[in-house]
């Protein structure tokens, strides 16, 4: 019985250093542990590169876009329309303004220095978001007259529930859209380049 008794050790028989050694020890790998384990929540709250992407504002070179021709980038998901308008297509928003639901853009979506006839700050370049404000389709792009029927002077129109919208993507009346195509925030940073996301002071929307 006596050496079951020497077996026994209380904590005070223990190296006080030994002792502080384990102690500090399993600190620090709990410390390690909840670190580990709060680092996916919060990176969860964190954006993505895709969602950054997503988000940044674009660069369009002008110069590259012959005159009537449409390109298409991306912006937030969206597709964007860019559109180099010939000079004619540019009087023709003058006189079909008795048939549009908003020719003043007073109810559109657009930056105040858009709100304009030509609904851009340069007469040539209109840049939209390209997507239906009836339900969500994307356009397609007619510039031609008479493309559509005689009377059409040249816009966009929707497929899939017939809305049409004039070369300033201002909405008929008559048709299921119930307004303007909306205009982006967007700036010039040369004569020939805009950047489509960030407003004319610099201010990304």
């Amino acid at each position: 019985m006596e050496s079951l008794g020497k077996c026994e050790m209380s904590a005070d028989d223990i190296d006080p250093t030994r002792r502080r050694f384990l102690t500090a020890t399993t600190a620090v790998i709990g410390g390690l542990g909840a670190l580990c384990a709060a680092f996916p929540f919060a990176a969860s709250w964190m954006p993505s590169d895709r969602a950054k992407a997503m988000g940044a504002p674009v660069e369009v070179d002008l110069s590259k876009i012959e005159v009537g021709q449409k390109v298409t980038v991306a912006w937030r998901g969206q597709p964007i329309f860019v559109v180099h308008r010939s000079h004619e297509s540019v009087e023709t928003l003058s006189g079909d303004e008795g048939f549009l639901r908003d020719p003043l853009s007073l109810e559109s979506v657009q930056p105040l220095y858009t709100k304009n006839r030509f609904r851009s700050i340069k007469e040539q370049y209109l840049i939209l978001v390209g997507i239906c404000t009836h339900l969500g389709c994307v356009p397609l792009f007619k510039p031609t007259a008479g493309e559509l029927d005689a009377s059409w002077p040249g816009g966009f129109f929707c497929p899939c529930h017939g809305s049409k919208y004039d070369m300033a993507g201002r909405v008929y009346q008559g048709v299921p859209a119930p307004l303007n195509l909306p205009v982006p925030p967007y700036r010039y940073l040369s004569d020939t380049v805009v950047l489509i996301g960030e407003d004319s002071v610099g201010a990304a929307a």
